[in-house]
Parts: structure tokens; sequence; C-alpha cells
């Protein structure tokens, strides 16, 4: 019996996914729960766990192909007695129905596609993918077999097959390329060592060293720069990853290899034509959610924008005393500015609001969740600590840090990026001073904090160095005038100024 796994609601109202990565492949054995791909939606990358164990029969979008909700994802098939896929093998004998079906079976097989996978009504689905009444619905997983490319990709993994002859690797290309048949959907792309799906030759071209990618967007995004992969140097596991590819064009044609054959945009003799070739990137992921929230923003938010300096210099030594007594604790001067602003937003809550255009309202949210502004392998994330205004200092630190670490990581859930009300960037760590930022709507403001830095300021009236910074408000105008935007950046600045000012109100 074949089962399909489908395109889970990964919630959030998100209704479609972009295939990044496939970590399995047709005739590798899965258990339940067990990670098998990598999606993107509008909002963070999700690895997806199959509920289904048994043999991977047929893998159904290839790695930059974007599904709605619901549609196939995978085909498992029940494992044979001799280890192999049993009615959801790979192999396709001459004559019989993909995935191996020949005769009855595979009559029924093609029956089975035909009629979609759809649940009895009334029957969960965690039922008819054999689980017990007491495990959780699993939305939108069927039973039958879907249409969709298929596609096999590479990692190292050890793999359970049906006993049929081997296939020679290829060698190592000078350019991957993909072959027209996996292009176009109707067939599997042979493994070659070049893009790292298969087994690696004896020798490789730059003397030795075999070439690694297990990524489909390295070899994809090394095609479109023109860039041989057996050039590009590793990382510390061996393999190339995007981070590797990015760093080899960045050196661009000031390396000693660059060439025709290796750098888009060289001449006919290796030399580069002026700043490259003209390359069009699509607006995918998250950059098309920052895209469709700025233009939003810009579109439909009457921002303006006001700013101060101000004398940081007993932040930082509250920042210093706190390490020294709560060394655990964690605290820096994140932590402390989120404390800041929350306080801020306490006695100021006509900022942690937002417009309601459709019902003709503005909504006072109760709770304060705040979010911040952190880079990530995507690109610019915005987390959310929720409930940031029930949280300590301390908590706020971990809340913080845990939220840092899982961006850098490329690990944020989507409802870890949804749900903000409110909105601190840290642009300082760009080593800029000021900044006019956009809006993150539907929030109705947000505070921005230079880089601290030694300047002369007069202190106690005398000329003195001192640490200064730079905090910049940009607020929507519908939602308060400029008397309480500027009530709010001075309630800050004076915060940052006078920590201890905040004791008064604890």
């Amino acid at each position: 019996m074949t089962q399909v796994f489908r395109l889970p609601d990964l919630g959030e109202g998100l209704t479609e996914a972009e295939i990044v990565e496939w970590h399995v492949s047709a005739g590798d054995v899965v258990g339940v729960d067990q990670e098998v791909v990598t999606v993107e939606t509008a909002k963070a990358a999700v690895s997806v766990p199959c509920p289904y164990a048994g043999t991977v029969a047929r893998v159904h979008a290839e790695p930059g192909q974007v599904l709605p909700v619901g549609e196939p994802l995978i085909t498992i098939g029940e494992i044979g007695a001799d280890g192999s896929a049993g009615s959801g093998d790979d192999a396709q004998p001459s004559g019989g129905a993909p995935g191996g079906h020949g005769g009855a079976d595979g009559e029924q097989y093609r029956e089975e596609e035909r009629a979609g996978a759809r649940l009895p009504e009334g029957q969960a689905a965690g039922e008819a993918g054999g689980g017990s009444q007491d495990e959780p619905e699993r939305p939108l997983i069927g039973y039958g077999a879907g249409e969709g490319p298929a596609r096999r990709t590479g990692g190292a993994r050890r793999r359970r097959r049906a006993a049929t002859p081997a296939t020679p690797a290829t060698p190592a290309t000078t350019t991957p390329s993909t072959p027209p048949s996996a292009a176009n959907g109707r067939g599997p792309t042979p493994p070659s060592a070049a893009d790292g799906r298969g087994p690696t030759p004896p020798s490789a071209p730059d003397g030795g060293r075999a070439v690694r990618v297990i990524s489909p967007l390295v070899r994809q995004l090394a095609r479109e720069h023109g860039v041989d992969l057996a050039l590009v140097p590793p990382g510390p596991t061996g393999v190339i990853r995007r981070a590797d590819l990015t760093a080899y064009l960045e050196r661009g044609s000031d390396r000693p290899d660059a060439g025709p054959a290796r750098i888009a945009g060289a001449g006919a003799a290796g030399r580069p034509s002026g700043h490259g070739a003209t390359t069009r990137i699509p607006i995918q992921g998250v950059q098309r959610l920052m895209v469709e929230r700025l233009s939003t923003s810009r579109r439909e938010i009457p921002d303006a924008t006001t700013w101060v300096d101000v004398d940081a210099t007993r932040l930082m030594k509250t920042k210093d005393a706190l390490k020294t007594a709560r060394p655990d604790a964690g605290i820096g001067v994140l932590p402390l500015l989120a404390r800041i602003t929350v306080a801020g937003l306490a006695a100021y809550p006509a900022l942690n609001s937002s417009v309601d255009t459709e019902a003709g309202e503005i909504v006072h949210h109760g709770a304060v969740n705040l979010g911040f502004a952190a880079q990530s392998p995507r690109g610019l994330v915005v987390p959310v600590v929720r409930d940031a205004h029930a949280m300590t200092t301390t908590e706020l630190a971990a809340a913080l840090r845990e939220l840092t670490l899982k961006a850098r990581d490329g690990k944020l859930s989507p409802a870890e990026l949804t749900g903000g009300t409110f909105t601190l960037n840290n642009y300082g760590v760009f080593g800029v001073d000021g900044s006019t930022p956009i809006i993150n709507h539907p929030e109705a403001a947000m505070l921005g904090v230079g880089r601290i830095v030694d300047k002369p300021w007069v202190h106690r009236g005398k000329l003195k160095v001192r640490k200064v910074t730079q905090l910049s408000f940009t607020f929507d105008h519908r939602v308060c005038d400029g008397g309480t935007a500027g009530g709010f950046l001075r309630f800050v600045a004076d915060c940052v100024e006078q920590p201890a000012a905040l004791l008064a109100d604890l």
C-alpha cells in the first residue's frame, strides 16, 4: 500500500511554500516523523516531518518549485522483505506503471492515482496514517498518489534499494548543468559528482579534491553565475555551502583562477566585461514578504520620524554592573533597550497599536509583542518576543538570545515571525549613527538605535568624552500626534541617560 504525504497547513494563513531541499530521495527508508524536506514560506524556512514510515516511492516536486497547501509532497510505499521498496519502489520495469507496478498491481496503482486522495468524511488523518486515536490530527494528509515531476537529490545517507544494476557516475564537468529531461520534469536527473548527487570519481579537475554539494540552491547559483564548483573552497565540513559560494563570488575577478568559464560576464579571453552580466533574481520567500510589507507600509502609512542624541554612558555602566553581578543572566545592551522600550509603551500605550482600515478603527493592543530586527541567512527578519511586558529583564535577555540564535541558524518558525505590535531596530550593529526606518506594517511605530561611540559631550557644564548614541522614532501619524511621539522618545532617552529612573515604576 502506498501513502501520499501532502504539503500540510503550516499555519499563520500561509497558502503555499517553496521546496528548498529534499533530505530523502526515491529508494530511501524513512521513519515516522522523520524530516524529509525543507520548505520556505513567506515567513520562515521549515523542515517538514513525514507522518508515515516506509520506503520513498516518489518525490512530487523539484527544489525551487512552489506548491499550494494540500499538493502531494512525497509518496511512501511499504518496505519489502529484502529492505527494498515494496509497492512503492522507484524502479520502472518495461510496461509497468510508475513506481514499478506492473500487471494487476499496476492497474490498482493507476486507479489510486486517478482517484486522488481524500480521507473519508469523519476520519482523522492520523487514523489513515496508522496512528492512534490519541494522536493529533495531521491536516491535509490523505491516501493515494498525486502527479508531479520526480527529482532525485543527493546526500550522504545509507540507502536501502532494490537489487538493480548500478549506473556509473559521470565525471565532473566544468560547469554543472541540468539535462533537459530533468529540467522539464520528464525524468530524474542522473547523479553526478560535480553537483554532489552521486558517487565521486577517483580524481577531480582541481587535482584530487572531490566536489561535494548538497544544497540544490548552491548548484543553481553556480549555474547562474557560471562558476565551476570544483574551484570553490568548501567549508570546514568539506561541503560547499551557499556562504562558501557567496564568498567565492565576492572575490570576483581578483581571484587568480578567474576565467571565461567560471565568472559570469567574462569575455572570450577571460577579461571581465564591465560590471558583469545582468541577472534577474526571483523575489521569493522572506524577501517577497518584506517587499510586500514594506510596500504596503509606504503606501498606507503616513509616517513621520523624530530623533534625539543621548548620553548612553550610564547605560553602558549599568550593563557592566549587571554582567558582574549576574554573569549567568547575559544582560547586554539590547535587553536593556528592550526593557526601556516596554516601559515607554506602558507610559504611552497609543503607540502599541495598529490601524484597521476596513473597520475604520485604531486597535490598541493589550499585550506588547516586541519585534526586533535581526540578520539571518535568508535576509532581514523580525522575530517577536511575545508578552514582553510580562517579562523581567533577565527573561527578556533569554528570549532575545534564543530568537537571535534561531535567526542566525535559519530555524525561526512562522509563529516566531508574526504577531508583533512594536519593533525595536538596533541598526547600530551595522556601524551607522542614524536612520529613518520603515514601519513594520501593520504596526504603528518603530524605535531605532544607532551605534554607541565616544563623542565630545557637555556633562555637568564641562566638555567630556562620553558614550553617545542617536535614537530615531518613526510613527504612524494616524494613531498619534507629534506630542505623543515626542513624549515617548524623550521617555526612552531619559531612561538611557538615567537607567535608575526605571526603578521608580517597578
